[in-house]
């Protein structure tokens, strides 16, 4: 029998419906290595052991009756902590919050628990979820797997590092600029930003996704099929839709493929980085695709106006809570925002749409288009940010966060190592609404 530990969640149901393995087991193994590797990787929150065995057994009996609760159940998974769960606190990754325990489970933790998933604990986020690190005021930073002496990316970055680490198969971030795929580049594993609408989120909020964080394309799609249930606490979700998830790879014969190299802004693109992305679409041309490169088309002032805005919105927050608690990199960035005007902060607001058109305009000759994920390597593990700079704090976004605006879907995959070993991602991104010819063309790429 292969070991649980690594054993994906479609293998590990499989397993259950044949009766070789028990969720038990699956769970146990999967504590055991947790128990191992947390120590020198900091990725859970609120970990709960003995709630995870009484889980893994009530699934245990569910499948021995034959009576499985959903297309999960029994599969060991985590959240991330700004998934609300219910009688857990939600610090939002900030030692300033008020650690009041959520009075109930946010969307995507309803799904999982009604399909019988395991959770093992949530994972780890930066304050407020607004860097690209592991670097908290309120957890130790989180490591990545592949080289602690590096961040595993954020802001789902404990959700990356457990991924890649092996604590379970299934894990769910959220993303607003890039937070599920610049981790998984990072930590070379799967991460889905799904449409914007196709994941219930609450609170919602413009250009928020839920979505999986996989080591395979097939397990995202099969926790798709769990979190896209609707949920009428999401106003701005998407109508419910019956959509196939088993995701087979896409034809290769039938494909328009854009490769972006150059976002327009931004930190430059390594060069090995530049070509990893460049051999993936070789493999794409070669079994048949159609490749043409894609101009850039953020600008500047797109970029830094959206900074704009975020930055006021951080400081909205900061006029709450108690700064001396709070990341002095994220006071800095917030407090920058004091003295801009009215009419400039509707135009950072304004720039979220000018982004989302030009986007659209872009990619609207392609079926999928390919690019870094992040330009760049993983920078150390206390570093807040790519630059380390509070005044320039998304030169390191500029190929995810055009979808979170547009509302594209896009997920980052596995596609090479950088000189020193680190993990690479590819994102590949496509039409709005469509999710799963965004996971098919994952999955060819996958098979290549």
């Amino acid at each position: 029998m292969s070991d649980p530990v690594m054993m994906s969640a479609t293998e590990l149901v499989a397993a259950y419906r044949a009766g070789s393995l028990s969720p038990v087991e699956a769970t146990d193994a999967v504590l055991d290595h947790i128990d191992a590797r947390e120590p020198e990787l900091h990725a859970l929150y609120a970990y709960d052991p003995d709630a995870a065995r009484a889980a893994a057994k009530a699934s245990e009996r569910r499948w021995a009756d034959g009576a499985p609760a959903g297309p999960i159940d029994g599969v060991p998974l985590t959240l991330k902590e700004n998934i609300a769960t219910r009688g857990t606190p939600k610090p939002m990754g900030t030692a300033a919050s008020d650690h009041t325990p959520a009075a109930e489970d946010a969307p995507a933790a309803s799904r999982v628990r009604e399909s019988g998933g395991v959770l093992l604990a949530k994972t780890t986020m930066p304050d407020f979820g607004m860097l690209t690190s592991g670097l908290s005021s309120f957890h130790i930073a989180t490591r990545n797997p592949w080289d602690h002496s590096r961040t595993p990316g954020g802001s789902s970055a404990g959700a990356g590092a457990a991924a890649a680490a092996g604590y379970g198969p299934l894990h769910v971030g959220t993303d607003i600029g890039g937070s599920i795929r610049l981790p998984a580049g990072w930590c070379g594993i799967v991460g889905l930003k799904p449409s914007f609408g196709r994941v219930p989120v609450d609170p919602p909020f413009p250009g928020r996704a839920v979505g999986p964080m996989t080591r395979t394309v097939a397990d995202a799609a099969l926790l798709m099929r769990v979190l896209s249930l609707p949920d009428e606490r999401d106003h701005l979700s998407l109508p419910p839709a019956t959509l196939d998830w088993t995701c087979p790879p896409a034809d290769p014969a039938s494909l328009r493929v854009g490769v972006q190299l150059d976002p327009g802004v931004g930190l430059p693109v390594e060069p090995a980085v530049a070509d990893a992305v460049q051999a993936a679409a070789r493999r794409f041309a070669d079994a048949g695709a159609t490749v043409e490169p894609v101009r850039p088309w953020l600008t500047r002032g797109m970029i830094d106006g959206l900074d704009r805005f975020w930055r006021t919105r951080m400081l909205s927050e900061l006029a709450t809570l108690d700064e001396s608690k709070v990341l002095p990199y994220i006071v800095e960035w917030g407090r920058s925002a004091e003295g801009l005007s009215g009419v400039e902060v509707y135009d950072g607001f304004a720039q979220m749409d000018r982004i989302a058109v030009a986007t659209l305009h872009a990619t609207q000759h392609f079926d999928v288009v390919l690019s870094p994920t992040c330009p760049v390597s993983p920078p150390a593990f206390d570093a807040p940010s790519a630059t380390g700079d509070p005044s320039r704090p998304f030169e390191h976004i500029a190929f995810t966060v055009p979808y979170n605006m547009s509302g594209q879907p896009a997920v980052s995959v596995d596609c090479g190592r950088t000189p020193d070993g680190l993990p690479i991602g590819l994102q590949i991104a496509g039409r709005r609404f469509a999710d799963v010819d965004v996971l098919r063309a994952a999955a060819l790429f996958e098979q290549l």
